[in-house]
């Protein structure tokens, strides 16, 4: 995974995408622009952290509307939204969508650099959420049917006696798959089990036949 952010600038003007792409530079801050939606899903994204500065108003597909489309994409990154043409109305359907700024054209440059710099630290946040997610989805994906049963019960509450009543099992037993389940998942104590449960959206099983 690569580390350098990328602002991706999707505006049918020549010029501003020129313009914002020398901003950009001057601060260390790499971009790529497309000249309209369809060049932007045309082109080879690498697996890096980034936002989209997109116009609203571009032939073919708008920025409000290609800003609709982007979770059903699989598009994650955070939209900044600048505009020649704004509304109160149209600014408001942007925020509500998402958008982290609504710029109007023309917009200064350091309100532009505070935009972009607002979008790649929400990105680079939601990133590493997702990348704790996965690995403890990979940990929780390497316990045994009955850990997770276990698991399950403990980070509710449920002490080792109760679960064992409810599973069927010894105390002695619970205590060796609690353990077990904690040393795989690197919960170092209960309550970071409980945190991990509750990250993953683990809910109490039904024991297994």
């Amino acid at each position: 995974m690569l580390d350098q952010p990328v602002v991706h600038i999707i505006d049918d003007d020549a010029s501003l995408r020129f313009g914002i792409e020398s901003l950009l530079r001057s601060v260390g801050i790499v971009s790529r622009s497309y000249e309209a939606v369809s060049a932007f899903l045309e082109a080879k994204l690498d697996d890096a952290p980034g936002c989209l500065l997109l116009d609203v108003r571009m032939p073919g597909i708008g920025g409000l509307e290609f800003q609709a489309q982007l979770e059903s994409l699989g598009i994650l990154y955070p939209v900044v939204m600048i505009t020649g043409h704004a509304d109160v109305p149209m600014s408001v359907r942007a925020m509500k969508a998402g958008a982290v700024d609504f710029l109007s054209k023309p917009f200064r440059d350091q309100d532009l650099l505070d935009a972009v710099a607002s979008a790649l630290e929400r990105d680079g946040a939601r990133r590493v959420v997702a990348a704790e997610n996965a690995t403890l989805a990979k940990r929780y994906a390497s316990l045994s049917p009955r850990e997770r049963e276990v698991m399950s019960l403990v980070t509710i509450g449920k002490l080792n006696k109760q679960v064992a009543f409810e599973l069927g099992l010894s105390e002695v037993t619970v205590k060796i798959h609690r353990g077990s389940a904690m040393r795989k998942m690197s919960a170092a104590t209960l309550p970071d089990l409980v945190s991990m449960a509750q990250q993953l959206g683990v809910k109490a099983d039904k024991p297994a036949v």
